[in-house]
């Protein structure tokens, strides 16, 4: 990913030193948590052995877990909080909003409309059918169900062929009604079955995790990331008004189109897998503006790996409380995110950083 390090030098490198050497610590700690224990330098040696560097015997299933079980999950923990984070940024920078998240315009309650259509009606008209491929149709629809919304909610704030942020906004809203109403309805005729689907598909599950999965969240997940980093510096101009970004040479409608297009896109395709999980995309760049900078060139790169470490730090927690079961991510976000991001709005507050 592009940063320029003419921005983050010095106390910024360090942050940024510091943010990537504890997402590689929690990367280390979740590989070797679970029913299996292994150490951190049991794991150094399979990785080793893998690549060539290292010729010993090595446990057989040790490796079989780390490499089907436990690397795809981290992987896909990684890329689906780095997601979230860089997205929630990339929109707080463009609405000039701290409220604004993924799911104000519309990506979540689109995708679980999508996916609560499996659960409800494809299931009845075919149920052996999606019962057979259900880890697939659901994302399907839930990605198609997040694109639409997001589609739908920008037609309604074109005005004079320009994107305008309070209408998208706004539309983001009513797509949300809409969707929640409707899910509301199938709710309501829903059976107990079907009810436990959904409700846990909404509250997030990390352990859907697999290497099929992830040939098809990595491609989107680091386009959409390399795309939207790069837009870092028009929204530093834009912060400053769009007239003025305009003048300064800056395609402002351009920029608006590109950074929600994608984060549509990356957030999208997080959710239908993943299902959805809240607050990262909120708190996490609050949190790198409180505690860093609140320059986008910083923020953004930061949100993406702060992002990773606060949902890999979040799975090892929901992993471990109530072993051999697991709490549902998005939960776990909530109630470990919250409290630590109330201390910096305390903190901040008390030195007129805010």
């Amino acid at each position: 990913m592009y940063l320029n390090l003419q921005t983050i030098k010095g106390k910024y490198s360090f942050a940024f030193i510091w943010l990537i050497g504890l997402l590689a610590g929690l990367f280390i700690i979740s590989l070797g948590i679970g029913a299996l224990e292994i150490t951190p330098i049991e794991i150094i040696k399979i990785f080793a052995n893998q690549l060539g560097i290292y010729d010993s015997p090595s446990n057989k299933t040790m490796e079989l877990v780390i490499f089907n079980i436990r690397l795809p999950r981290l992987l896909f923990t990684l890329l689906i909080g780095a997601t979230l984070g860089l997205s929630g940024a990339t929109l707080q920078g463009l609405f000039k909003n701290p409220l604004v998240e993924p799911g104000i315009i519309g990506i979540s309650s689109g995708s679980a409309l999508g996916a609560i259509l499996v659960i409800m009606i494809l299931e009845k008209i075919f149920p052996q059918i999606v019962e057979f491929a259900r880890q697939w149709f659901i994302p399907v629809f839930a990605f198609l169900g997040g694109i639409l919304a997001t589609i739908m909610a920008l037609k309604i704030s074109m005005f004079e062929g320009k994107t305008k942020v309070t209408y998208l906004i706004l539309a983001g809203v009513a797509m949300t009604s809409l969707a929640s109403a409707i899910i509301g309805i199938s709710i309501f005729y829903a059976d107990d079955a079907q009810l436990r689907t959904f409700t846990f598909w909404t509250l997030g599950d990390l352990s859907v995790a697999t290497w099929d999965k992830l040939g098809i969240l990595f491609p989107v997940t680091c386009l959409s990331g390399i795309v939207l980093i790069l837009l870092a510096k028009p929204l530093n101009a834009i912060a400053l008004g769009e007239a003025e970004a305009y003048h300064s040479g800056v395609a402002v409608e351009k920029v608006k189109f590109v950074a929600i297009a994608f984060s549509a896109l990356s957030v999208s395709t997080a959710v239908a897998f993943s299902g959805i999980i809240g607050f990262v995309g909120l708190v996490v760049p609050h949190i790198i503006r409180i505690s860093i900078k609140s320059d986008n060139t910083v923020v953004l790169p930061a949100s993406a790996i702060g992002g990773a470490c606060l949902l890999i730090f979040a799975d090892i927690f929901a992993r471990i409380l109530v072993a051999p079961a697991e709490l549902p991510i998005g939960v776990v976000t909530a109630l470990i995110g919250t409290p630590f991001f109330i201390y910096l709005l305390i903190t901040a507050k008390k030195k007129r950083l805010i």
